[in-house]
């Protein structure tokens, strides 16, 4: 898929970064866009941009792995997540998947879409080659999880729903197409931004 990325990235910075652009969303961008080329066999550039769309979300645009609830360590993460659950703020966990298991890992989300939960780290470790489950903090580096997200989107690995689900030859499912990573959560922001990502790329 090739087009413009000089002019993507001005109607990106104007239209999805309130203008400015830093040297770590811009990096982070290209290795996605590199990710999508050198992952997948369509020209599709829907199926880009709600990739390019989701790490948008997930990153709260900052367009690089992230723990989850942002944190800057391990153990912050940890802390923040154990806060909330004590406060009654995560009622749909039933089990604290962040707390340090027999191993002294823990499995709360990481990367551009976040993974949680051991058994989703051994499914993508298995998809991409890398083995997440000896160290589960390698999906912070860049383009681990880079993989993650884009042969994740692309083999349904979320949830069963794939990118070719969503976007096809007669179909273009914006909204539904949330249900790729995790349900009907901010469905529409997210195909807010996959459309504004796909303008960046396609627009004159």
């Amino acid at each position: 898929m090739i087009f413009d990325e000089q002019r993507f990235f001005k109607a990106a910075r104007r239209d999805l970064f309130s203008g400015r652009l830093n040297t770590a969303q811009v990096s982070g961008m290209t290795a996605l866009i590199a990710g999508w080329r050198a992952l997948t066999d369509t020209d599709d550039p829907r199926r880009l941009a709600y990739c390019l769309a989701t790490a948008f979300h997930e990153t709260g645009g900052r367009m690089q792995p992230v723990r989850e609830t942002f944190a800057p360590s391990d153990r912050a993460a940890m802390l923040r997540l154990e806060r909330a659950y004590a406060a009654g703020r995560l009622p749909q966990v039933r089990t604290p998947y962040w707390r340090l298991d027999a191993e002294g890992k823990c499995w709360f989300g990481r990367g551009l879409v976040q993974i949680t939960h051991k058994r989703n780290y051994e499914r993508l470790s298995a998809a991409i080659g890398v083995d997440l489950v000896a160290d589960p903090g390698r999906a912070m580096e860049l383009d681990v999880a880079v993989r993650i997200l884009v042969i994740g989107m692309r083999d349904g690995l979320f949830s069963g729903v794939t990118l070719a689900d969503a976007f096809g030859r007669d179909m273009a499912d914006w909204t539904g197409a949330r249900r790729i990573v995790n349900g009907r959560d901010r469905a529409a922001l997210v195909a807010g931004h996959g459309r504004a990502f796909l303008a960046a790329m396609t627009g004159p």
